[in-house]
């Protein structure tokens, strides 16, 4: 794609995932950038966004931060992954193209209950609307019920050959079912249905406990040097 475009630098601020690191963003101010088609373009550059604020990290002295994307036309699952499947076999899987006013009390209980040390709590209706809503690009809802009680919501993204994995919530008496693992899996069955090349994952950060779980899907590709990097296993 060939266009001139407008970025900005954010100042340097503490890192939210490295202790003793700072970090900065480049973000996408060009107003011609916030759409479907340029948002999918920036995506396969390494951007992802918040609301509808489109970032990368740009630091100076860090490269911790590795965009993912799992080609969900060839993954596999693994004997864990599969074990999770067969485990939550009795939840039903629902896709919504609206936000319902159900999902924020999930979300709230989510961040206050099971994120205490985050950068999230409290949870806030504000804070919850800020980087759910997004104007950029179609958003689905990945629902899973058990029985008549919504209980985890993934947000997620739909680009023209992607979906992108934007954020998963759930209730927190069902964390010992994986329920974030299902999510990712659910959104991969569903990119395959759709016909669609990849799922976004977002940053994988290898040194965090809470960002170095998603290169655990096979295959995927790594962002590096600017070139997408084919890992198998």
């Amino acid at each position: 794609m060939s266009i001139n475009f407008q970025l900005g630098i954010t100042q340097t601020f503490p890192c939210n995932y490295l202790p003793n690191q700072h970090e900065r963003l480049l973000v996408a101010t060009d107003e011609r950038l916030q759409n479907g088609e340029h948002y999918a373009w920036l995506m396969a550059q390494g951007f992802r966004r918040s609301g509808d604020q489109i970032y990368r990290p740009h630091c100076e002295l860090c490269s911790a931060c590795k965009s993912l994307r799992i080609l969900a036309n060839d993954f596999t699952p693994s004997k864990s992954q599969k074990r999770n499947m067969k485990k939550n076999i009795h939840f039903k899987i629902k896709v919504s193209h609206q936000q319902k006013s159900t999902y924020y009390s999930l979300y709230e209980n989510y961040i206050n209950t099971l994120h205490q040390d985050g950068s999230m709590y409290p949870a806030t209706v504000d804070q919850y609307n800020s980087f759910i809503d997004c104007h950029i690009t179609q958003q689905l809802y990945l629902e899973i019920w058990y029985e008549q009680q919504l209980i985890s919501v993934a947000v997620t993204d739909v680009l023209k050959d992607a979906l992108s994995a934007v954020y998963t919530f759930y209730h927190p008496n069902y964390n010992r079912h994986g329920l974030g693992v299902f999510s990712i899996l659910s959104q991969l069955a569903l990119a395959k249905e759709m016909k669609k090349e990849f799922l976004y994952l977002g940053y994988q950060i290898d040194d965090c406990k809470k960002m170095n779980y998603k290169n655990r899907y096979f295959p995927h590709q790594v962002l590096s040097e600017n070139y997408w990097h084919t890992v198998n296993k």
